[in-house]
């Protein structure tokens, strides 16, 4: 495997990996880059081609289930969408999963990010629901794209782990929720209820679904309208509240706990 297969980072080949960092060309083309070796491991089963550098990686190489290309560490720069690439880059398929089918086996937690921006928040929730034990997160529409690189990086792996929705409006979501026997809880720091008391009251043992709001602006009424309760963390210090990531990783955690007991 010393040899270099591939040297010159203007080859068609690595113009078009590096194409995939745009949005719309993943649509079109049904792929994505995956970076680092962690995050290869778990995409194996949907790769679709593999670079990497010479003598690096062997065990990705002779597991990976498609062509494998040899390149210098100036053509996996060219084509990788971090500073520093770790030695090896993939193109996998896309994870298009419909919202019918992730809710199809009626998973007890769901979380629902609505309107999210930013795709390292987007993919830390993803990871975080993961550990958490939940059966599936939609990204609802007009969120962030889930296998842009940030977010694919964010998640650690946990994007191949869980089925990820991405597209339906709120309306659509809550509907699909409620039809699998998921109440629908909504995070808001004016919620009408307190996370611990709801706990405490054994409320949080069934099958739930959070809704998580866009960072800057929170859910909007109507989709706090959409929802059976509305929730708010309490607060015990003098921050005025948490960011995204942190508030879904509390939320998440209250219902596997309650779940798990």
């Amino acid at each position: 495997m010393s040899a270099v297969a591939l040297t010159s980072t203007r080859s068609p080949r690595v113009q078009a990996v590096r194409r995939l960092a745009r949005r719309s060309v993943r649509v079109a083309e049904g792929r994505f880059v995956v970076e680092g070796p962690q995050a290869v491991r778990e995409a194996l089963p949907t790769l679709l081609e593999l670079y990497v550098e010479p003598d690096s990686h062997v065990e990705l190489v002779v597991a990976a289930p498609c062509p494998v290309t040899v390149v210098g560490r100036e053509v996996l720069a060219a084509m990788a969408q971090t500073v520093t690439p770790q030695g090896v880059l993939g193109v996998a398929a896309l994870l298009d999963v419909p919202l019918a089918s992730a809710l199809a086996g009626r998973p007890p937690l769901v979380a629902v990010l609505v309107a999210i921006s930013d795709p390292g928040n987007a993919g830390t929730v993803i990871r975080t629901s993961d550990a958490a034990g939940a059966g599936a997160v939609v990204l609802t529409e007009g969120s962030t794209d889930p296998h842009g690189g940030k977010c694919v990086r964010a998640t650690a792996g946990s994007l191949w782990h869980l089925p990820v929705v991405h597209g339906p409006t709120v309306a659509q979501t809550v509907d699909a929720l409620r039809a699998a026997g998921l109440q629908v809880l909504a995070t808001t720091a004016g919620g009408s209820d307190r996370l611990d008391d709801l706990a405490d009251r054994g409320e949080l043992s069934g099958p739930t679904a959070w809704l998580f709001g866009n960072e800057a602006a929170g859910l909007s009424a109507a989709s706090l309208a959409l929802a059976d309760r509305t929730v708010r963390v309490p607060m015990f210090g003098r921050a005025e509240s948490l960011n995204l990531a942190s508030a879904a990783a509390v939320c998440l955690y209250a219902s596997a706990r309650a779940q798990q007991s």
